[in-house]
């Protein structure tokens, strides 16, 4: 009888769980884990630690843009050296583009000018050809030279004669004859300068002449109307170019300080450096936990996924805490259901599914740290 009781009772506590677990209400909590941003900073030129300034565990406050706290600093090296050689360029090429811009002095100008204006006259003089006086002046050269070949001739003449009757020396007959000899030439020299006085300038001088006037007009037009746009603009881009290699070193130079990004506040995580490390470049080297922005991170089945809904405030408890209730928001449900095969086949499966949700807290970030497991209330 005892037995057969035993058995009765078993069969109504089976069936009271079975019963339970179909009509019993719909949880109306998810839990899960606190969470926050992980930035991993580094720095894009690499190179040997010269000093580490914070420690692991330390609080980083946030801060504007320009007054980031640093937190690791580099070697230089040859940076320095390089910037201002970079500097040195860009002064160069600055003045250079200051030179173009203005164009010449007033000096060059008046020079190039006055050389222009000097060839053009001997051009006129090379065309007019020599003057009616000129061609007097040649004659009467050539009459005067004519009148000291005859007395020369004559003199020889005498000189000759008194030689053979051995009344003069051989060497009054040389001077003589060297006296003849000039004469003549003097009269050869004479009557070519009156010929090309006579004929006027060769054609030859004439054009040379003119080349000579047309370079030196050239000359002073390109002094006048200054450089190029094309010699400018390619002083410009050459200052943009130097500007751009300057800025280029300064931000390497800036990378040599390891900073915090501005706004962020948050704990040194990961930091295992020591002066004279070597870090590489675009690599990290320290993690800091953003803790400005802290969420539940946790996953709905799909048969209340209809009790989430985005942008709802809900209350969250932290085990951590136990008692308090702190207020978040849904700001993030996944549109697709995860740990569930593609094709669900059967209705066991379906029950399977469930949707990650981010309820990101409001309050409490002061108190509640990454890692602490909360329960997200979807319902009161």
């Amino acid at each position: 009888m005892k037995q057969i009781l035993a058995l009765i009772l078993l069969l109504l506590v089976a069936g009271g769980l079975v019963f339970y677990s179909q009509w019993r209400p719909a949880r109306n909590t998810v839990s899960g884990f606190v969470e926050a941003h992980d930035i991993r900073i580094g720095s894009r030129v690499g190179g040997r630690i010269k000093e580490v300034l914070v420690q692991e565990g330390d609080r980083i406050a946030a801060r504007p843009a320009g007054e980031e706290q640093p937190l690791v600093k580099l070697y230089p090296y040859d940076l320095q050296e390089r910037r201002a050689e970079a500097q040195a360029t860009l002064a160069a090429r600055k003045a250079e583009l200051e030179r173009l811009t203005r164009g010449f002095r007033s000096e060059e100008i008046a020079e190039a000018k006055a050389r222009r204006d000097q060839l053009a006259a001997n051009l006129q003089k090379l065309q007019a050809g020599p003057r009616l006086q000129e061609k007097e002046i040649a004659k009467a050269q050539l009459a005067i030279a004519e009148a000291q070949l005859v007395r020369a001739r004559a003199k020889f003449q005498r000189t000759e004669d008194i030689f053979k009757r051995g009344q003069a020396t051989p060497e009054e007959r040389d001077d003589a004859t060297q006296q003849l000899r000039t004469a003549e030439a003097q009269v050869a020299v004479r009557r070519q300068e009156l010929s090309l006085a006579e004929e006027g300038t060769r054609e030859e001088l004439i054009e040379e002449a003119k080349a000579q006037l047309a370079e030196a007009q050239s000359a002073w037009e390109l002094r006048e109307n200054g450089f190029r746009p094309e010699e400018i603009a390619a002083a410009k881009a050459a200052v943009e170019a130097a500007d751009a290699a300057l800025k280029v070193i300064n931000t390497q130079i800036d990378e040599l300080t390891i900073k915090a990004p501005p706004g962020v506040s948050g704990t040194i995580e990961a930091l295992d450096l020591r002066p004279g490390d070597l870090v590489t470049a675009n690599a990290p080297v320290l993690t800091i936990r953003d803790t400005s922005t802290l969420w539940v991170r946790a996953y709905i089945p799909g048969g209340q996924l209809s009790q989430a809904d985005l942008h709802k405030v809900v209350p969250i408890t932290i085990d951590a805490y136990p008692g308090e209730r702190f207020k978040g928001e849904i700001t993030y449900i996944s549109p697709q259901a995860e740990f569930t095969p593609r094709n669900v086949q059967t209705i066991e499966e379906r029950s399977k599914q469930v949707y990650r949700i981010k309820a990101t807290l409001l309050d409490g970030l002061d108190k509640i740290r990454p890692g602490m497991i909360g329960d997200v209330w979807l319902s009161e």
